[in-house]
C-alpha cells in the first residue's frame, strides 16, 4: 500500500510537471520575410514580442498557403500573415482573428522601359493594345498567384478601374523573387509587385515607372494583417493586448522614423541580403500605408472577398468577415494614446 501511494505521488507529480511545461511552452509566431510584416521584426527587435514561457519562437514561411496549413494543423499561436490566407484560414475552419491591421494599399503596378510611356500619354485603357500595335506582340505582364491579394488588386484595377480587354496582353504568374528577375531581365513588360521589389526594380531599372499605385489599384485595400488564435485571446487578454499595443507602436515608428525602423527591419526582409539603405527606402516610399487599425479594412475585406467571389478566385467558402475581426484590443490600446 505504502509503494502505492508513492508510486501515485510520483505519477501525479509527473502530470503535474508535465501540465507545466506544456503551459509554459513559448509562442510560435509564423510569418513571411517580407515588408507588410514590419511590425513584427521592430517588435522583435526591440524585445517587446510577449516572453510567455520563454523567448518566442518565429516561424519563417515563403508563402501564404504553407502559413495557413500550419495554422489549420494548430502549429502557431499568432501569425503575420496577408488577409487573402487569413479569410482563407477562417474558411477552413481555424480559430483566428485579426486582432491589428499591418498595412493598405502596397501593390503597385510597374511598367518596364518599353511599356511604361504608352501609360505616360494617352489611354491608360487602350495602353496594351497601343503597345501591341506598335510592337507586333502582346506585352507580358507577370502576376502573383490567381487568389492572392495582389493579383486580387491587379484584377480589380483591370476590371473596374480603368477596363482594359483582357486579351490586349498576356498574364503569367510568379513569386515575388521570380518577378524581380524576370522584370530586370526583360523577360517581362510589367507586374503587380510590392515593396521593397519596386525600390530595387525602380533603381536599377531607370526606365521603369509605376503607373499605378495602390490606391489606384483597389482603393483602401487591405494587406497583412496580425492573426491571433481565439484560444490564445480567451486565455491571455493581457498578452494579447501587450502584442497589439507594441504592433501600434512599431506601425508609428515605420511612419514617423523610417531611418531608425530600417535597420531592425532589413534583418529579417529577404533573408537579410538587401542593403539598409535600400529597406530605409522602400519603408519611406511606402508612408501613410502602414496601417495598424483593423476597423479600417472591414470594408475593403468584404469589397475584396466579394469580388474574388464574383471573379472565381475565392479559394474555399465566403466567410463572415465581421467575425474574423476582433477589434476590442486596438481600441483599448488607441483609446489610452
Amino acid at each position: 500500500m505504502k509503494r502505492f501511494f508513492v508510486s501515485a505521488a510520483l505519477a501525479l507529480g509527473l502530470a503535474s510537471a508535465s501540465l507545466q511545461t506544456a503551459a509554459a511552452a513559448p509562442l510560435e509566431i509564423g510569418y513571411l520575410p517580407i515588408l507588410p510584416d514590419a511590425q513584427l521584426f521592430i517588435v522583435r527587435e526591440q524585445g517587446a514580442l510577449p516572453a510567455e514561457g520563454g523567448p518566442p519562437k518565429l516561424v519563417q514561411f515563403q508563402s501564404g498557403p504553407a502559413l495557413v496549413q500550419a495554422l489549420l494543423a494548430g502549429q502557431l499561436d499568432i501569425a503575420y500573415v496577408g488577409i487573402g490566407p487569413a479569410l482563407v484560414a477562417r474558411g477552413k475552419g481555424a480559430d483566428i482573428k485579426v486582432v491589428a491591421s499591418n498595412i493598405v494599399e502596397q501593390v503597385s503596378f510597374v511598367a518596364m522601359g518599353d511599356l511604361a510611356p504608352y501609360f505616360a500619354s494617352g489611354d491608360p485603357a487602350s495602353a496594351f493594345s497601343r503597345f501591341a500595335k506598335d510592337k507586333g506582340r502582346q506585352p507580358v505582364i507577370a502576376s502573383y498567384p490567381r487568389g492572392a491579394v495582389p493579383e486580387a488588386a491587379l484584377q480589380y484595377w483591370l476590371r473596374n478601374r480603368i477596363k482594359v480587354d483582357p486579351a490586349s496582353f498576356k498574364l503569367i504568374y510568379q513569386g515575388e523573387a521570380q518577378m524581380q528577375q524576370t522584370l530586370l531581365t526583360g523577360a517581362v513588360d510589367g507586374a503587380v509587385i510590392l515593396e521593397p521589389t519596386v525600390t530595387t526594380v525602380l533603381t536599377r531599372a531607370p526606365k521603369a515607372r509605376v503607373v499605378a499605385r495602390g490606391s489606384d489599384l483597389f482603393p483602401h485595400q487591405p494587406g497583412a494583417v496580425l492573426l491571433v488564435r481565439e484560444k490564445l485571446i480567451n486565455e491571455k487578454p493581457e498578452l494579447v493586448k501587450s502584442l497589439v499595443a507594441a504592433h501600434v507602436a512599431a506601425t508609428r515608428l515605420l511612419d514617423t522614423d523610417p531611418a531608425k525602423a530600417a535597420p531592425l527591419v532589413q534583418k529579417y526582409v529577404g533573408g537579410g541580403r538587401l542593403p539598409v539603405d535600400v529597406v530605409e527606402k522602400s519603408i519611406r516610399n511606402s508612408k501613410g500605408q502602414f496601417e495598424a487599425n483593423p476597423n479600417t479594412i472591414v470594408p475593403a475585406t468584404l469589397v475584396l472577398q466579394k469580388f474574388q467571389a464574383e471573379t472565381g478566385t475565392l479559394e474555399g467558402p465566403a466567410v463572415d468577415v465581421t467575425k474574423l475581426f476582433d477589434t476590442r484590443f486596438y481600441d483599448a490600446v488607441a483609446g489610452k494614446r
